[in-house]
């Protein structure tokens, strides 16, 4: 379950860099308040992912050391 939860983590922490990414290169000039609150929540859930990612990676090393 571990590694499920890691890997789809991992999957939309790496879409969301993109998309941040993206907004941040092309679209910086014509944001307004609602597009600054759109990226700032963006920001938010990659970071929440890859603190998941964190957690879930710890988790799953400690276990290929046991085996």
């Amino acid at each position: 379950m571990k590694k499920t939860i890691f890997y789809i983590s991992l999957i939309l922490c790496l879409i969301l860099v993109v998309n941040i990414l993206n907004i941040l290169t092309n679209d910086l000039d014509r944001l307004t308040e609602y597009g600054f609150g759109y990226l700032i929540g963006k920001i938010i859930l990659f970071m929440l992912f890859f603190i998941l990612i964190l957690f879930t990676k710890k988790n799953i090393l400690k276990k290929k050391r046991t085996d």
